[in-house]
């Protein structure tokens, strides 16, 4: 199985409207993909409480069964969708995919 975590920062005028707005917005955007694009396990995103210091707004962390169905969903039109969103907002973003028993 593979485990796929993205973090970002967002920029403060996100969207239009304030980072924890918005990233609230991405993150329902985000879950939603886990009924539209198969090879999904699961799917979270989660905003940040306020944790004080340089830390990031929005996180995702998602479960494949293995690196093909990851690709498949990095290349779905409905990701591809969302990751405007997403990529329109952030000033900063973190990614790491590693495999999971």
């Amino acid at each position: 199985m593979v485990r796929h975590v993205v973090m970002w920062r967002l920029k403060e005028d996100a969207g239009g409207k304030g980072r924890k707005e918005y990233a609230a917005m991405l993150a329902g955007e985000l879950e939603g993909l886990g009924g539209l694009i198969p090879g999904i396990l699961s799917i979270q995103a989660g905003v940040d409480h306020g944790c004080p210091g340089e830390g990031f707004d929005l996180v995702l962390v998602s479960d494949f069964p293995d690196w093909d169905a990851l690709e498949a969903y990095q290349l779905h039109p409905e990701h591809e969708r969302v990751r405007a969103l997403v990529a329109g907002a952030a000033a900063s973003r973190a990614v790491v995919d590693y495999q999971i028993s």
